[in-house]
């Protein structure tokens, strides 16, 4: 999208001002001559980097395709055998073992990096910060950028010295300045500045319905970002994937940072993924109910796909299996695996085929007088693409269920909501801790009121609890965060 940056000359001016006229974009330059020097240098930077032509057909094609596209989807369960899962009574030991040992290996040979997608803020949460700035309440105080960079340096532990997990960083323009702030505040979290590599998000113009670009501002276009579906160009236009190679990484996790209970670079899920020979994954969780709002992933028009719950009818969402299971029972967490190769070469090949969806949004604008209007009803179009666009292109796909209990619980809704909140984060993390503690042999006693202790494990000293068998036989103290082992409060 980028067409470097441009030396502002009248002829530049007139160039520029031609290539918006004959794509019918040009009253964006309707104030320019009212802007100041500073002002309209940093509004013809901005309206040379972006590609209108490009952002013109994307919204052609969208807009038309969404107002031709009346046929229904064919939709049909994931078949049996395209799928695993880790669920009691579902794989055996031994497959999960051998999965956990080629993850193991892979990690020892520094073949696996992780991608966070980091571009939220919380809002929702009553912040303004980025999203892993937030603290869900936990004994230790620890942000979700922390739990998860906690997680990383376990691993290097365990599989030993010299290695390393490269932490890819996806921020949007309101979290990079904050989030790299944060990461340098924090010396990293611990890890190595040169194993972390941040990269933005792209974002695209806003348009009204009839295909116009918005202004902000007489100076500046309002954009948006492209949607979590933009981390493949903007892996590929970083340098990002460029980095990874040179550091010979060949397989990578990715995940979105509101999941205090992602097993950040999940040796199960890499094994698995890559002995079956997959060049993506997914990662699902079994649906709460039918009628619970996540989308999920199954065959759509006989390719692999993520159907949103809006589009499934109760009929369709209420279908079972023999043995009673949800028929569309794959919920979808955002949680992937590539190899390093499907995103250097099959990506590229692939993002041309890709639609956009349409994010129908109350944006601020400038009217004809040069005055902002907030409108209090959707007035505009957002582009975006998801990150799932590319299920239907891929060859190899390897689908693994795991237990939401142990590896999702997502921070969505503002305090005190009840659902996929900060409380039920940190329930959901000390919950497994506990479980953790006694399935080591201890015990964890259990404030006399009935509420839940305040017992956390450091992920320094547990990954996903191993290690933990200096605490058989042992009672614990309810409320305390757990760093070392020798030092634990017993009753």
């Amino acid at each position: 999208m980028v067409k470097g940056t441009p030396s502002f000359t009248s002829e530049s001016l007139a160039a520029l001002k031609q290539r918006y006229a004959e794509a019918g974009q040009e009253h964006a330059f309707k104030f320019f001559n009212d802007l100041s020097d500073e002002a309209a240098a940093a509004f013809f930077e901005q309206l040379s980097a972006i590609d209108i032509e490009r952002c013109n057909e994307f919204f052609d094609r969208t807009v038309r395709n969404a107002q031709t596209s009346d046929e229904a989807a064919v939709l049909e369960p994931l078949p049996s055998e395209s799928f695993s899962s880790t669920l009691p009574g579902s794989s055996s030991a031994d497959d999960i073992e051998s999965w956990r040992a080629e993850g193991m290996r892979l990690i020892r040979e520094n073949k696996v990096a992780v991608i966070l997608l980091a571009g939220g803020q919380g809002t929702r949460l009553g912040s303004s910060a980025p999203k892993g700035c937030y603290d869900i309440g936990l004994p230790s105080g620890k942000s979700l950028f922390a739990i998860q960079a906690d997680r990383i340096r376990r691993l290097q532990a365990i599989a030993g010295e010299g290695v390393t997990i490269p932490w890819l960083v996806m921020t949007s323009g309101p979290t990079s300045a904050a989030t790299q702030k944060t990461f340098a505040d924090n010396a990293y979290f611990g890890l190595s500045a040169d194993d972390v590599f941040f990269f933005n998000q792209g974002v695209l113009p806003c348009f009204d319905t009839e295909g116009k670009i918005l202004l902000e501002s007489p100076g500046r276009v309002a954009v948006a970002p492209d949607g979590n579906g933009g981390i493949y160009e903007a892996l590929r236009l970083s340098g990002a994937l460029d980095w990874l190679q040179t550091r010979g990484v060949e397989h990578i996790h990715s995940y979105c940072v509101d999941n205090c209970l992602v097993r950040v670079a999940d040796p199960v899920f890499m094994g698995y993924a890559v002995l079956r020979g997959a060049e993506c994954g997914a990662l699902v969780v079994p649906k709460k109910s039918w009628a619970e709002s996540v989308g999920v992933i199954c065959k759509r028009n006989g390719k692999y796909g993520v159907v949103e719950y809006s589009e499934i009818s109760t009929e369709t969402a209420q279908m079972t299996r023999p043995n009673g299971d949800l028929a569309y029972n794959a919920g979808n967490i955002c949680n992937h695996y590539y190899s390093l190769e499907f995103l250097q070469k099959r990506v590229p090949e692939i993002e041309a085929q890709l639609e956009h969806h349409i994010a129908r949004k109350k944006i601020a604008y400038v009217n004809d007088s040069g005055e902002i209007e907030r409108p209090t009803k959707p007035n505009g179009i957002k582009l975006e693409r998801f990150v799932f666009d590319v299920f239907p292109y891929v060859d190899k796909m390897a689908i693994l269920e795991v237990d939401r209990a142990e590896q999702f619980s997502p921070l969505k809704n503002a305090p005190g909501t009840g659902v996929d909140c900060p409380e039920t984060s940190r329930s959901d993390l000390i919950s497994q801790c506990i479980r953790f503690a006694e399935a080591a042999g201890a015990t964890v006693q259990r404030p006399a009121d009935g509420s839940q202790p305040s017992f956390e494990i450091s992920s320094l000293v547990s990954y996903a609890g191993e290690g933990l068998e200096g605490l058989s036989g042992k009672t614990l103290a309810a409320d305390q965060y757990i760093t070392d082992l020798d030092a634990v409060v017993t009753v």
